[in-house]
């Protein structure tokens, strides 16, 4: 997967951030569902609609922090189904102007519902979008191939392949 923000070249980066999350669906009467959230983000101050990621603690796996994030940021508790993919890019920090690599990686997460009534506030709007609404949501392209990504995958379990 490839990044989607008004990017930089990757090589110019002088660190790298590391961050897990997840595409988190469900099954409805309407068919799959994903969980997106709208979020400012810190970089640009422009409203988002996002995936639920965050950065990894030190010494924490990657898959629990992928779970960490979905139930801070958005109330839901989840299970990982499988990897899904990562993504590398590089944006600009437009208070310091200093290029930061970005390393994403994301899984395939079904619903296991509520984990509490408090979650971090991150985001905000956080909710069930239809899978082509979700796709279309989406503010950055990285995300939407992510989505894209997990649609076929879970097209594949449907089949029970």
């Amino acid at each position: 997967m490839r990044g989607g923000r008004g990017e930089r070249d990757p090589s110019e980066a002088t660190r790298v951030e590391r961050s897990a999350g997840g595409v988190v669906f469900r099954r409805s009467p309407r068919g799959v569902e994903i969980l997106l959230g709208h979020q400012v983000d810190w970089n640009t101050r422009a409203r988002t609609v996002r995936l639920p990621k965050g950065h990894i603690d030190p010494g924490e796996a990657l898959e629990d922090a992928a779970l960490r994030e979905v139930r801070e940021e958005t109330g839901r508790r989840a299970r990982i189904v499988e990897p899904l993919g990562e993504s590398r890019y590089a944006y600009e920090n437009l208070a310091t102007g200093e290029v930061i690599g970005k390393h994403v990686v994301y899984f395939l997460m079904e619903d296991a519902g509520d984990a509490s009534a408090h979650r971090d506030d991150e985001m905000d709007d956080v909710g069930w979008h239809a899978l082509a609404d979700a796709i279309e949501a989406l503010t950055f392209e990285n995300e939407r191939e992510a989505v894209r990504a997990a649609a076929a995958r879970i097209e594949r379990l449907a089949r029970g392949s």
